[in-house]
C-alpha cells in the first residue's frame, strides 16, 4: 500500500523506486500483488508515467487515512502512558501561519505541557487535501469549501483591506491605472482579489509575488498596491508605513476558520490547542 501510494504521489514507477529506494521492479511487483489482492486494476500507463483508475483514486483515499490513522493510534497510545508524548498537526494557508499561529502556538506550547508539533504551511487546496485524508488534526484558513465532511470548530475574525504606500489615496480611476501585486494562483487572497478587482470594473497591470512578506516591502517602497488580510499588515498600518487605501467594497470580510474533519475523533493535543484559542486566541466558537 505504500508503495502504491508512492506511484500514485509521483505518476510514475520509476520516480516511486527513487524515492522508496528499491529497484523498479520491486515497485512493479508490488503494485502487481495489491492489483490481485484488490481484484481491478489500480494503475495504467500514460505516456512514460501511469495514472490511476477509478478503483485506484479511491483506494488513494483510503490508504492515506490509514496510515494517517496508524500514526494517530501510535502516537495517542504513546501520550496515555506519557503526557509529555502528545502531538498536534496543524495546517494553515500562508498568511494565518505567517500572522497569526507563531504567537498562538508560542502561547499553547507554554501554557501547559509542550506538545510535538507539525504544521504544514501550504495553500488552500493543499491544506484542504491534508485534512480530508487526515493528514492535519486541524487547518487554520478562510472558509471551508462546500461539500467536504469539514466542521468548523472556531471563527476569528478577519477583514482584507487594499494598501498602499504611505500618504498616498487612490481614486477608482487610479486604482485601475496602478500595478496591483498578487498572491500566486491557488492562494485564497489571489481569489479575493480577483473578485474584487471584477466587482471594481477593473483590469489593472499585476505582479505575483509569492510571499505577503514581500508583497508588504514592496508596497511600501512604492512598486504597486495589494489586497491583503489586515492581520497581515496591522503593524505597518499602526506605524505608518502602509496606508489603507478605502475602495467601494473594502474592506472586506474573510473570517478566519479552524476546521476539523466531521468523520474523525479530534485528538487530545487537538482539543487542548482548541481550547487554547477560544480562551486566548480572540477566536469564539462556531
Amino acid at each position: 500500500m505504500r508503495t502504491f501510494l508512492e506511484v500514485a504521489d509521483c505518476g510514475s514507477v520509476r520516480l516511486a523506486a527513487e524515492r522508496l529506494v528499491v529497484s523498479q521492479p520491486a515497485v512493479s511487483s508490488a503494485l502487481a500483488a495489491l492489483q490481485k489482492a484488490i481484484g481491478s486494476p489500480l494503475v495504467e500507463r500514460d505516456g512514460r508515467g501511469v495514472r490511476l483508475t477509478p478503483a485506484g483514486e479511491r483506494l488513494v483515499t483510503y490508504g492515506r487515512r490509514i496510515f494517517a490513522l496508524l500514526d494517530e493510534a501510535v502516537a495517542e497510545a504513546r501520550a496515555a502512558a506519557i503526557p509529555h508524548s502528545r502531538r498536534l498537526s496543524l495546517a494553515a494557508v500562508t498568511t494565518a501561519a505567517e500572522q497569526l499561529l507563531p504567537e498562538l502556538l508560542s502561547g499553547f506550547q507554554a501554557d501547559r505541557e509542550p506538545v510535538n508539533l507539525d504544521l504544514e504551511v501550504a495553500n488552500k487546496d493543499q491544506v484542504w487535501d491534508r485534512l480530508v485524508h487526515w493528514e492535519a488534526d486541524l487547518v487554520l484558513a478562510g472558509r471551508p469549501p462546500r461539500g467536504e465532511p469539514f466542521v468548523t470548530l472556531a471563527i476569528r475574525p478577519n477583514a482584507v483591506v487594499v494598501v498602499g504606500p504611505p500618504n498616498r489615496a487612490y481614486s477608482v480611476a487610479e486604482l485601475a491605472a496602478a500595478t496591483w501585486l498578487l498572491r500566486e494562483p491557488g492562494s485564497g487572497t489571489r481569489e479575493t482579489t480577483e473578485a474584487v478587482l471584477a466587482e471594481l470594473g477593473i483590469v489593472p497591470p499585476a505582479v505575483t509575488i509569492g510571499s505577503n512578506g514581500a508583497i508588504r516591502e514592496c508596497v511600501r517602497v512604492g512598486l504597486g498596491i495589494s489586497l491583503l488580510s489586515r492581520d497581515a499588515v496591522a503593524r505597518e498600518l499602526a506605524d505608518g508605513t502602509l496606508t489603507e487605501i478605502p475602495t467601494p467594497i473594502t474592506p472586506m470580510v474573510r473570517d478566519w476558520h479552524l476546521v476539523a474533519n466531521r468523520d474523525r475523533e479530534l485528538p487530545t493535543g487537538a482539543q487542548r490547542f482548541l481550547q487554547y484559542v477560544l480562551a486566548n486566541g480572540a477566536f469564539r466558537a462556531a
